[in-house]
């Protein structure tokens, strides 16, 4: 099963220990304190969620939201003791799909960040071609009713590369997010994923996933994404 990737926008040292605490047992987590910190996470990484906090002490959530949500495929929680009616709008206007007021119950917390990651999950179907790529599942479909059972590191190359597009995704991007710390990949282990991924797509000779010089690769396939 992949791991999915969360970060906490949270000032409040007692209650983002917390919830980071607790998150890690089903995500990996990482945790910022302010806005520009939560930035330079989103600039260097995918997340699948990110649960902002409004009041920060150099900005504000909206902000990072403004700035940040461009990718429709990174889900939004606003998690904030400034809960009145207009700032609710503002987050919902922002594309969150919570807006839970301070004090909160951490299970309610938990069941609502659950939801958004299954809901998200459901959807998360790509066609190419002749062939489906379900990412919830972790296979290919193809017209013709095969199934085909790729490793997870490949799906999960192929998933980053497809949540961060157009944006290219670095090497070393890639070995963080699908290999972590626990595992010693290296450039080549990268590059061949990619060759597999493509052998598997079928698009071997076609420029869907761009090599980009001296930075990384880029998906630049154009599907018709499941609903």
């Amino acid at each position: 099963m992949i791991t999915k990737k969360i970060l906490l926008v949270e000032d409040d040292i007692t209650l983002g220990e917390i919830l980071k605490e607790r998150l890690e047992k089903d995500y990996f987590v990482e945790w910022a304190q302010t806005e520009k910190g939560a930035l330079q996470r989103l600039d260097q990484q995918f997340f699948d969620l990110v649960i902002l906090d409004v009041n920060l002490p150099d900005g504000s959530g909206f902000n990072i939201a403004e700035k940040r949500l461009l990718n429709p495929k990174v889900n939004i929680v606003f998690l904030t003791a400034q809960s009145d009616a207009e700032s609710r709008l503002k987050g919902y206007e922002l594309g969150a799909e919570e807006f839970i007021p301070k004090p909160f119950h951490l299970k309610e917390l938990l069941i609502r960040v659950k939801h958004v990651l299954d809901s998200h999950a459901k959807n998360q179907h790509i066609k190419i071609k002749n062939m489906t790529v379900d990412f919830q599942q972790m296979v290919f479909k193809k017209d013709n009713g095969q199934i085909e059972y790729p490793a997870q590191t490949d799906m999960k190359v192929l998933e980053l590369l497809y949540k961060k597009a157009p944006v290219p995704v670095s090497r070393d991007e890639i070995m963080d997010y699908v290999w972590g710390e626990d595992k010693n990949p290296n450039l080549r282990t990268v590059d061949n994923t990619i060759v597999r991924i493509k052998k598997a797509l079928g698009v071997e000779n076609e420029n869907l996933i761009r090599n980009v010089r001296g930075l990384g690769y880029q998906w630049l396939a154009e599907e018709e994404e499941g609903k």
